[in-house]
C-alpha cells in the first residue's frame, strides 16, 4: 500500500467558504472523498491541513524519513517561505516525488502570486483545474513515483 500525503497550506481549512468564485464550493471533506475515490487500490490518502509553517515542515521531514511521495497545496507560502521551500527540497534532493498544486492559477491572479519559491525544486506543477489539479497530481505520483 503506498500512502500519498498531500498537503495544504494556510487559509485552505477554509475551503468552501473562502472566495467560493476563486475556490468553489467544496470543503476539505470533498476532497478528501474525491481523492480517496480517485486514488484506487493500492493507494492511502493521507490529507492534511495547516496554517502553521513549521507544522508543514515537520510533515515533509517526515515525508522525506518515510519516501513517501507527496501533494503540495504550499497556499500563501508559495509566494515567500524559502523556509518551506528548503523542506520541500529535502524530498525531491532525497529521490521522492513532490507535486506543486494549485486550486487557481496563480498567473491569472494579482501579480504577487505569480512567483512560487516551491516550483523550482518541484517534480511538477499543477495549477488552475480546481480540486481536478489534485487528481492530476495524484495520477502523475501514480506514473513517477519510485
Amino acid at each position: 500500500m503506498t500512502t500519498v500525503l498531500v498537503l495544504n497550506g494556510p487559509n485552505l481549512g477554509r475551503l468552501g467558504s473562502r472566495e467560493p468564485d476563486v475556490y468553489g464550493h467544496q470543503d476539505m471533506a470533498a476532497l478528501r472523498a474525491l481523492l480517496q475515490a480517485e486514488a484506487g487500490e493500492g493507494y492511502t490518502i493521507d490529507l492534511r491541513q495547516t496554517d502553521d509553517e513549521a507544522e508543514m515542515i515537520h510533515w515533509l521531514h517526515g515525508a522525506v524519513d518515510s519516501a513517501t511521495p507527496v501533494i503540495l497545496n504550499p497556499a500563501a507560502f508559495t509566494h515567500y517561505s524559502y523556509a518551506l521551500r528548503d523542506a520541500a527540497a529535502l524530498v525531491t534532493k532525497s529521490g521522492g516525488t513532490l507535486i506543486e498544486v494549485h486550486i487557481s492559477n496563480p498567473h491569472a491572479r494579482e501579480e504577487f502570486r505569480h512567483t512560487s519559491v516551491i516550483s523550482g525544486i518541484a517534480t511538477g506543477v499543477i495549477a488552475g483545474f480546481g480540486f481536478d489539479s489534485y487528481v492530476l497530481a495524484l495520477w502523475a505520483i501514480g506514473r513517477i513515483a519510485p
